[in-house]
């Protein structure tokens, strides 16, 4: 197999850095097709406990610069992941959803904010930003590989579901903290320039993030953090985040 730099049309993808793809090991064994190290490779704790998970999983190890050369998209990149993309399935329960979401820094930041306030359910409603795209991945610091991620083509899909949808908008009609969510339910966000499409503030219970009049906006992963923390404190009051 010849490795090549990123593109949405290739049947795999990469981690870079020792982070990201010590998560991709743990978490999606199956699915590694081997793990590149490059000579200047500094021997650490992190790493050693890399080399020991991989000889656990019988993951291939390779020492090549040229290969991590030509993929990867910096200079200090030492430690390089490879694996074939794969599809989920939604467990049940509460869902966070993302319609047309483009920037890649913000869907991993997301990701991270997600795995962080026990919500592993992630809906992507196109078009949007290809979430296996190491960029994505690496902004996630490797969250994306405890998620189910799923996509549906349009937000007209997405809308004849039966869920309890919670629509985050700057017109909505619920304050954030002043009201109860029911549970199991969907928190839904719009693009981050655009926003939710007018529909969707019928689709469900529509809601609001107050601010400052100083600002127009906060951005969408500010947002999705600060809904997700008080989604989290009331889905589990008696938790301490020790999950």
């Amino acid at each position: 197999m010849k490795l090549e730099k990123y593109n949405k049309e290739l049947e795999f993808s990469y981690t870079f850095g020792a982070f990201p793809t010590f998560e991709l090991v743990k978490n999606r064994a199956k699915d590694v097709l081997k793990i590149i190290f490059h000579s200047k490779l500094k021997i650490s704790e992190e790493i050693d406990n890399l080399i020991q998970l991989c000889k656990q999983k019988n993951i291939p190890i390779e020492y090549d610069d040229k290969a991590i050369n030509r993929v990867a998209d910096k200079e200090n990149v030492f430690v390089l992941g490879v694996f074939k993309k794969y599809e989920n399935k939604l467990a049940s329960g509460n869902n966070l959803v993302l319609v047309n979401p483009s920037d890649m820094g913000n869907l991993g930041t997301i990701m991270r904010s997600m795995l962080g306030f026990g919500i592993q359910n992630l809906i992507i409603i196109k078009p949007a930003v290809d979430y296996f795209n190491p960029k994505v991945i690496r902004a996630s610091m490797g969250a994306i590989f405890s998620l189910n991620i799923a996509e549906l083509e349009s937000a007209e899909e997405y809308l004849k579901t039966k869920t309890k949808k919670y629509c985050f908008m700057l017109d909505g009609k619920n304050e954030l903290g002043k009201f109860k969510f029911s549970f199991p339910c969907d928190l839904v966000f719009g693009n981050e320039a655009s926003g939710l499409p007018h529909e969707f503030l019928s689709s469900g219970e529509s809601v609001v993030i107050r601010h400052s009049k100083k600002i127009d906006s906060l951005n969408l992963p500010i947002s999705v953090g600060i809904a997700l923390y008080q989604f989290n404190n009331q889905m589990s009051p008696e938790r301490n985040m020790s999950f």
